[in-house]
């Protein structure tokens, strides 16, 4: 099956992995973390603050592919402090309010400075 490598400015890019990669009608999005792209920064030091700007940054890879959020099929938030699965799911409940994506959470494994969530995710376009 031939892959597509997506890529688009309006996301944070990473010189190591690919934003995203499609594979037929399905995309795989890369862990992607709070940072604005307009201003190089965290979005801010809460976690409903960095979540929601991580999904606006999966939202824009997913778009750069020809999909939307509402064609997640799977979810994986990674967070940095597990107690703060409260403050993800509140800015869930405003992106996905009607159907909402299977999503699993894990621990972050990597400790970079200021970054609580990272959020990864499977589409499937029509």
């Amino acid at each position: 099956m031939p892959r597509e490598v997506i890529s688009t400015p309006e996301a944070p890019e990473y010189p190591s992995y690919s934003q995203a990669v499609k594979a037929g009608d399905t995309i795989y999005v890369a862990g992607t973390v709070g940072v604005d792209v307009a201003t190089g920064e965290l979005a801010g030091p809460t976690i409903q603050e960095q979540t929601r700007q991580s999904l606006l940054n999966c939202q824009a890879i997913l778009r750069a592919g020809g999909a939307e959020l509402s064609d997640a099929v799977m979810v994986h938030t990674l967070l940095l402090r597990p107690a703060d699965a409260d403050g993800v799911n509140e800015v869930f409940d405003e992106f996905f309010p009607n159907v909402r994506p299977p999503r699993c959470v894990s621990r972050l494994g990597v400790d970079r400075p200021g970054i609580l969530v990272s959020i990864a995710m499977v589409a499937v376009t029509d």
